[in-house]
């Protein structure tokens, strides 16, 4: 069996995984190039290929018109708004994904996203080492009102580690865990709502048509003015250009991004010009833990599939 891995640091952070595949008689072809490939890239990887270990590289019709013997995508990680489902299926391709692999991870992130934007820690770093002494003002988390857009397992393991920062959770989620909101003292109220009131407003829903600029201009207009805006969900999810203006002109005070509307983000991208933003290179759920615990769930379903058994985790349209 031959199997493409365009995740990255296959090799390097997953050598348990991969000894697991290797010693089921799997030969491994890895990303070269440290970032999702390219269609072009793809084409070129596909034709013999059984297997794939998938990033967040596009998988589509087209390409799939160009792997006939592929059989399973083991998304390395949960989301799988970069796999068409569907036409997957259609060519007798299963898609896996890994639910609440990075959660932890992701949701560690968030917190410190937040810590770290309320009180500029980047921008404090940089300026003492450009030689000034900048005292700057931040603000404190007690008492506050953080807002959680979705309310999966990342939303509800940041409102978990919220629990000792004496803050009021609110979150918005079309089918709500009211069991998990009872357990994490969330309470649910309308999008509207969580954006009035909340003074720091975390991201968690995933990258579909229905949540396509969910956040925008009009949505910045309901925030506070000394709001704070967390993303580690997907770039999608925001409108970029009106982010950037609701950030140059302090209609919210600031905000972290660790995901963009295209990826790899470019160099010159209008929010790295702002001091009141953390920008990180999604790499929300880059940890040991995550990669190991998602590599092995990844690799067990592959070989589920080529033994004849349900993988687990199977992704339904």
């Amino acid at each position: 069996m031959k199997m493409l891995v365009t995740a990255t640091n296959h090799s390097v952070l997953c050598q348990e995984a991969k000894q697991l595949l290797l010693s089921h008689g799997c030969e491994i072809i890895e990303n070269p190039h440290g970032r999702p490939c390219t269609f072009d890239e793809l084409a070129q990887l596909v034709p013999d290929i059984d297997a794939v270990v998938a990033g967040v590289d596009t998988w589509n019709e087209d390409v799939f018109k160009l792997a006939p013997k592929l059989k399973v995508i083991a998304r390395f990680g949960v989301g799988v708004d970069n796999i068409d489902v569907a036409k997957a299926n259609e060519y007798g391709i299963k898609v896996c994904n890994v639910p609440g692999g990075n959660a932890n991870a992701v949701a560690e992130m968030a917190v410190g996203l937040i810590i770290a934007a309320m009180r500029q820690i980047p921008y404090l770093q940089q300026s003492l080492r450009r030689g000034n002494w900048d005292r700057f003002v931040g603000r404190e988390l007690i008492n506050r009102t953080v807002g959680l857009v979705g309310f999966g397992h990342i939303a509800q393991m940041v409102a978990r580690k919220l629990q000792g920062f004496d803050v009021r959770l609110l979150a918005y989620d079309l089918v709500p865990n009211h069991e998990k909101g009872r357990a994490y003292n969330v309470a649910f109220v309308s999008l509207e709502e969580l954006l009035r009131e909340s003074d720091v407003i975390s991201l968690h829903v995933p990258g579909v048509k229905a949540t396509y600029h969910m956040i925008g201009k009009e949505q910045f207009e309901m925030m506070k003015r000394d709001a704070y805006l967390i993303n580690t969900a997907r770039g999608s999810v925001v409108d970029e250009d009106a982010l950037y203006e609701a950030l140059k002109s302090g209609r919210i005070a600031g905000a972290a991004v660790d995901v963009y509307e295209q990826e790899p983000a470019r160099k010159d991208h209008p929010l790295f010009k702002l001091d009141n933003v953390i920008t990180t290179p999604h790499s929300a759920a880059e940890t040991y833990e995550t990669y190991r615990k998602v590599s092995l769930a990844t690799a067990q379903a592959i070989l589920d599939v080529f033994a004849g058994r349900e993988p687990a985790n199977l992704v339904r349209v």
